[in-house]
């Protein structure tokens, strides 16, 4: 019986004595087996990137829209507060504004909130601190806000005067102190085409004040834990439902709701799913590099047998058997494919390491991906060299003799 070493000797020699050709054949594998590694990696730090974006918005947060004007009041900010699970709540309201620092006007979202977003929305401040229930003419801005936005830079202390539009068409400007400002968010992510560094806050009862209204837009709440937030979700959808008389039947509609209501789950689990989608799309065309090398390396295995007929010859008359040429000829196959294996390996993680870089995506490289690049080689090649080796194996001694 010949051993794994003189298998591997063999195969080596036969390898040395091409070595333009083995180096073609091993191309494929190389170029298949990197961009299976670079695509999956690229698909995990697209997940934790998306993660990592949706996690800024906020922690936990459940958010409650309305679909019908002059929606939600009191009562229903205190049914949101009363479900078990729910944390804090700060009910919301948004629209663009103008907004005036010394000679320069820019137009600008303007969030009127209470002190509870301050904790859902896990701000946090290069300078000066958040609203609280007491204060009435002053605001929070955005980094950008602070510092880019307007020809001179604002600072605490500083003031801003905002011009509100009512609903009737009319404008009433108020000076606001600007009592903080954020840090600049280590993301890039816009909510309803709102950039959240330029974002500015002023006390929800503020706005309700100027415009003469009661109402909220929305609610930004935050549920106790990542593990019950869905049933805390749900929880909250059955109550707003009975609340505002949704028929049972028409709960899974969500065009039969006055409002809509999602919450971090659902958009994480959105997220990586089309993190997923993408890996497998990606992953599927480099799979078909990886297939044209195994049919390369089948081939050139072909060609190798045929080349080596008369020696195949020779090996069987000293004793070889069947199993033995069939062995030889695997153990080739797969060493060719191992060496563009590792080869591949290497590739891929700088091909990662790069393509993440350049996108400014975080860093992730599953450390498994190496030892499913090496196991995928190993069966590339056993595969790419059954035919070869068992026609090896089948020749008849005195015919592969005969053979010039």
């Amino acid at each position: 019986m010949v051993n794994i070493v003189q298998s591997l000797r063999i195969a080596a020699g036969s390898i040395r004595s091409a070595k333009m050709r083995s180096i073609l054949t091993t191309l494929g594998i190389v170029i298949g087996v990197a961009a299976v590694i670079a695509n999956v990696s690229l698909g995990a730090s697209f997940q934790q990137y998306f993660d990592e974006e949706i996690g800024s918005v906020g922690s936990n947060f459940i958010i409650i829209n309305h679909l019908e004007p002059d929606l939600f009041h009191d009562n229903e900010l205190k049914l949101v507060e009363n479900t078990p699970g729910i944390v804090i709540v700060s009910p919301i309201k948004q629209s663009l504004q103008k907004v005036t620092h010394l000679s320069t006007s820019r137009h600008l979202s303007v969030t009127g909130v209470s002190e509870e977003y301050e904790t859902v929305a896990n701000l946090k401040f290069e300078e000066g601190s958040f609203l609280n229930d007491q204060d009435k003419y002053v605001a929070v801005i955005g980094n950008d806000v602070a510092y880019k936005k307007f020809d001179r830079k604002i600072f605490t202390q500083n003031s801003i005067d905002i011009t509100f539009r009512k609903d009737d068409g009319s404008e009433i400007t108020q000076r606001f102190k600007v009592k903080g400002i954020l840090e600049s968010p280590e993301t890039t992510l816009v909510i309803n085409n709102i950039v959240l560094d330029e974002r500015i806050f002023i006390p929800i009862s503020t706005w309700n004040e100027i415009h003469e209204e009661d109402d909220y837009g929305s609610f930004f709440a935050m549920a106790s834990s990542m593990d019950t937030i869905k049933a805390t979700s749900d929880d909250l959808d059955q109550k707003l439902g009975r609340h505002f008389g949704v028929p049972s039947r028409d709960m899974d509609d969500d065009d039969a709701k006055p409002y809509s209501i999602f919450n971090q789950a659902d958009i994480l689990e959105q997220t990586d799913q089309m993190a997923a989608a993408l890996t497998a799309l990606l992953t599927s065309v480099a799979l078909i590099a990886l297939i044209v090398g195994s049919i390369g390396i089948m081939n050139i295995m072909l060609v190798s047998v045929t080349e080596r007929t008369r020696e195949i010859g020779i090996l069987k008359s000293l004793g070889f058997t069947n199993i033995n040429v069939l062995f030889l000829f695997i153990i080739e196959s797969v060493v060719l494919s191992v060496i563009g294996g590792l080869l591949g390996i290497g590739l891929g993680v700088l091909g990662a390491y790069g393509a993440q870089s350049l996108m400014a995506l975080p860093y992730a490289f599953p450390v498994e991906l190496i030892f499913i690049g090496f196991a995928v080689s190993v069966i590339v090649g056993m595969i790419a060299g059954a035919y070869p080796a068992n026609k090896a194996a089948r020749m008849n001694t005195v015919d592969a003799l005969r053979s010039e």
